[in-house]
């Protein structure tokens, strides 16, 4: 008897701690599920997410120059009929949001990162980590240096962009000894370096024969007889007449210049502007100086405020750089290492550690005559966006 009270007890008790052990599981994957639900309904600036991962990451530098704001926009459009998934952060000028950037990219589980760094050199420690992680690192418009961890460049020719802007102040140069006012993009954007380098290509004869006479620029006066310069040359020059890309600085910089130069530096004068947005706030600086009869300034970009600018007389062209083509070439390499096949390359670009392939995109001066054709009748922008078009 006390043996079969002994068994029924013992059947109890296991009867008992089944029951809880598959209550105890049965709570546990309740709690999954629901927390799978939360993490699928997170908000989250990922395009055609289905499973929450991401395909392609986008780093870009700053949303506080339009053109960053445009590419954006055409990057997440560029992947809308896709089975592929991309996001887009920015960097906001930091090299160290950047890295962070690039981080959060990597433990989300992208294939490819797409990167146009705020500080070229700076952006090596970032590519490196994706690069340990497998991904394929895609340098766009802007190239990362100093680093083997970068894959392929897609951009337009930079150096072309700074030959067609030194080209436009040659053709619109009327006499000799027509002052010039050089200033280049930042110092530690490489670009700013191929931009400054295809200028000096078509300028440098004209200075040399004295077309030209440079205005605010110790270093390259010494320079003016030298077709070619070396990096640390080109580096010296840049550190007189850098805006840092910004327009409160090119603004400041031209107000400082145009203070010390004497009245031989003034009168009908050339202005290398880098971008758009120094080129305006350059031109209104030189626009109310009692000394300059008549300007030409460069820009490049496009932007829809230089484009006004343009058709107003008050900035002279611009290097139209057409995004929407730009976007396709990288994210047409991007899917194509998706799906196992070689992107198609152009030419290399040395980032100072490796030559990197790249992928070239054409560049189109834009100035008052062919507005309308290349920008409007294109369908870039729209015509009413703008004041004064025929």
């Amino acid at each position: 008897m006390r043996e079969k009270f002994k068994f029924i007890s013992i059947l109890f008790i296991a009867i008992m701690a089944i029951i809880f052990i598959t209550g105890c599981n049965s709570e546990s994957g309740s709690g999954t599920a629901d927390d799978t639900g939360t993490d699928s309904g997170t908000e989250t600036e990922s395009e055609n997410t289905d499973d929450g991962g991401v395909s392609i990451g986008i780093v870009l530098p700053t949303k506080d120059e339009p053109r960053w704001v445009q590419d954006e926009a055409r990057f997440k459009a560029a992947l809308e009929d896709s089975e592929y998934t991309t996001e887009i952060l920015f960097s906001q000028g930091s090299s160290a949001k950047e890295k962070e950037n690039v981080e959060t990219l990597i433990s989300q589980g992208i294939d490819v990162l797409i990167i146009a760094p705020h500080d070229g050199a700076a952006a090596g420690a970032s590519v490196e980590a994706a690069k340990e992680e497998g991904i394929t690192v895609i340098s766009y418009d802007r190239l990362v240096t100093d680093t083997d961890a970068v894959d392929y460049y897609v951009t337009f020719d930079s150096v072309a962009v700074g030959e067609a802007q030194g080209q436009y102040l040659v053709d619109n140069a009327e006499g000799s000894n027509v002052p010039l006012y050089l200033y280049t993009g930042a110092s530690s954007d490489n670009n700013a370096f191929l931009f400054f380098e295809g200028a000096w290509n078509v300028l440098q004869p004209k200075i040399a024969d004295g077309t030209f006479v440079i205005a605010n620029s110790s270093e390259a006066e010494a320079l003016k007889d030298k077709a070619e310069l070396t990096r640390d040359e080109m580096g010296k020059i840049l550190g007189q007449v850098t805006t840092n890309w910004d327009p409160n600085e090119a603004k400041n910089k031209a107000q400082t210049n145009l203070t010390a130069a004497g009245e031989d530096l003034k009168g009908n004068v050339a202005i290398l502007a880098p971008n758009d947005g120094t080129a305006r706030a350059i031109a209104d600086v030189f626009a109310t100086d009692g000394g300059i009869t008549d300007y030409v300034v460069t820009g490049q970009d496009a932007e829809i405020a230089s484009i006004q600018y343009i058709i107003d007389g008050k900035q002279s062209m611009t290097v139209f750089k057409d995004v929407r083509t730009l976007v396709e070439d990288s994210m047409g390499m991007a899917v194509d290492i998706l799906d196992g096949n070689e992107p198609e390359t152009t030419g290399s670009y040395d980032n100072g550690n490796i030559e990197v392939p790249a992928k070239q995109t054409e560049v189109i001066v834009v100035e008052q005559d062919n507005v309308q054709a290349e920008l409007i009748d294109s369908g870039y922008y729209e015509a009413s966006e703008f004041t004064g078009l025929e």
